[in-house]
């Protein structure tokens, strides 16, 4: 399984760890030293979505939470929601009036 995002292609990205010693010098310090640089690995935060696709059917997905919160991605309705009669209705309009 990949480490990639089905919908926007985001994968690792590969940069620098840098490790500082010292004090800054708006603290009151004679300023941070750097000493060590190492290789590091920023990877996607992935999620399983269940998602509904095109024609209707529903899978999971392998996403990054920037398309989920973008809303590139439409997530599963796991049922009908819950809806009132008309007479129901009716009563809850008449009971807001007073």
């Amino acid at each position: 399984m990949s480490r990639v995002c089905e919908c926007c292609g985001k994968g690792r990205t590969l940069g620098n760890s840098v490790t500082t010693r010292g004090k800054a010098k708006y603290l009151g310090g004679f300023g941070t030293k750097v000493t060590g640089i190492t290789r590091r690995e920023f990877r996607p935060n992935l999620q399983s979505v269940h998602v509904t696709t095109a024609n209707g059917t529903s899978r999971t997905v392998r996403v990054c939470a920037q398309c989920i919160r973008s809303g590139a991605v439409k997530k599963r309705i796991r049922g009908v929601p819950f809806k009132l009669t008309k007479a129901a209705e009716i009563a809850a309009k008449a009971g807001k009036r007073k």
